[in-house]
């Protein structure tokens, strides 16, 4: 089926993977009360530049939102909303979270009981 493909197809460029990544993000909504958390990247070189083994690197217990569902419900059925938004840098608890893969990004996901605080930018 590729090689049926006129030649005038073959240049033209498909979208990046992180455009992809992205764009799987954006259409992604969390269900009721759960937010969509991307961990902040772990330091692989020191500031001398050199490169530290991954036994070394430590697992950073921040990251920042990037998809918030639209709150829970109180036990008499009304509303809760979230205090938790989009673009937040949130501190993470050491375990926990379901891990999911969107794109070639992966992203936790929590419930907003479950994030420890958010940070100040």
């Amino acid at each position: 089926a590729i090689d049926s493909l006129p030649s005038s197809c073959a240049s033209i460029p498909g979208p990046s993977i992180s455009t992809m990544s992205k764009s799987l993000v954006s259409k992604f909504m969390p269900l009721f009360n759960r937010v969509l958390v991307q961990r902040v990247a772990v330091e692989t070189k020191t500031a001398s530049g050199i490169l530290l083994p991954e036994s070394a690197q430590k697992a950073l217990n921040q990251g920042t939102v990037v998809a918030v569902g639209p709150g829970g419900r109180a036990p008499d059925g009304t509303k809760l909303p979230m205090e938790i938004k989009v673009g937040d840098d949130v501190l993470l608890p050491e375990y926990g979270g379901q891990k999911v893969k969107l794109g070639d990004d992966e992203y936790t996901l929590y419930q907003d009981v479950d994030l420890l605080g958010i940070m100040s930018k």
